[in-house]
């Protein structure tokens, strides 16, 4: 290192890189002595940095959360992603825009001059979507349903829906989703069984929260699925059964960007999924150890007729059935 500053940056940017680091190591990589290192680690913890000693054999260091914002160190790379963030930072959330802007200022101030040329010609407008203006959303509330979903406590709230009804509503939270200016919050419905999404901005979280959560299987896949507006992606083959199951086993098999299941009893459950074609949806349903009526469409009535003709034919073949099954009869578990 040429210089003690450069090296003391250099520390620091390893330090960022990795939880922990061997002293020996981080001598070996600024190329001098541990004695060295205890004196910059100092330096930069008067710099407001909160480097804690770890114990072992060796002995280390490691760079903790501190209750002060130290001087924060950049790349350019990374100085031009966050000055470009900062300008697109119209995410609805109240206060955050005018706060993008008086972040992006102080970190503009201490850039160098080649750099702050880069950002100063990226210029950006953010134009809000203008079909349906987007609700403000409360930054306590946010944090709230945020915290709930990193540390998997279920979560109890007062929820208004398009229609203006209110109901209370306990799910465990999952994953916060920015889309078109609103944000929502995934989440499992406890009473329906069910993937649900909530806008946050509807949101009014009770207190106190309640007990933690196994947190289930939820891909960004799934996510990107349970956001998108109806009929913005569409399966080619769709259709609407009777599953005599509960809702509850059946919402296990089934993936949100497949379908929607929705409870009738304790013991039956509405079905509605899709598929790329229609023998594979009819084969899908088949997996389910369970009688199901078809509601609608036809297609799929005629795809399990199918299904069900090429089973006889199977058989027959085999010489396991004694009656003549080689036309095709009524599917026994489809109602026309």
């Amino acid at each position: 290192m040429t210089t003690p500053s450069g090296r003391l940056l250099t520390l620091l940017s390893l330090l960022q890189a990795r939880r922990d680091w061997p002293g020996e190591t981080l001598a070996d990589r600024l190329g001098v002595s541990r004695r060295t290192v205890r004196r910059d680690v100092d330096r930069l913890r008067e710099l407001g940095y909160p480097v804690q000693t770890t114990k072992g054999p060796a002995g280390g260091y490691r760079l903790a959360p501190g209750s002060d914002l130290p001087p924060l160190l950049f790349d350019d790379e990374q100085a031009v992603a966050v000055a470009v963030a900062l300008q697109t930072a119209t995410l609805g959330v109240t206060g955050v825009q005018e706060a993008a802007v008086r972040a992006l200022a102080t970190i503009r101030q201490v850039m160098p001059s080649r750099l702050r040329h880069r950002v100063d010609a990226l210029q950006v407008l953010t134009v809000p979507p203008t079909s349906s203006p987007a609700a403000t959303v409360d930054p306590e509330v946010l944090l709230q349903v945020g915290a709930c979903c990193r540390d998997h406590h279920v979560l109890r709230f007062d929820y208004v829906d398009t229609e203006g009804a209110q109901s209370l509503r306990r799910v465990e939270p999952h994953r916060l989703v920015s889309r078109r200016g609103r944000w929502y919050a995934v989440a499992w419905d406890l009473d329906r069984a069910a993937w649900r999404t909530f806008r946050v901005d509807r949101v009014r979280p009770r207190t106190p929260i309640g007990p933690r959560f196994a947190p289930r299987e939820l891909t960004d896949e799934m996510v990107a699925d349970l956001v998108r507006p109806p009929g913005e992606t569409s399966w080619p083959a769709k259709g609407r059964v009777v599953l005599h199951a509960s809702a509850a086993d059946v919402s296990r098999w089934v993936r949100p960007d497949q379908g929607t299941v929705t409870p009738r009893d304790e013991s039956s459950c509405e079905l509605e999924i899709g598929s790329w074609s229609w023998p594979s949806l009819a084969a899908w349903l088949l997996l389910f150890e369970a009688e199901f009526e078809v509601l609608d469409p036809p297609e799929l009535v005629v795809a399990l007729e199918e299904i069900a003709a090429r089973v006889g034919r199977a058989m027959a073949a085999s010489g396991s059935l004694g009656a003549d099954v080689s036309k095709p009869g009524p599917c026994p578990h489809t109602v026309g």
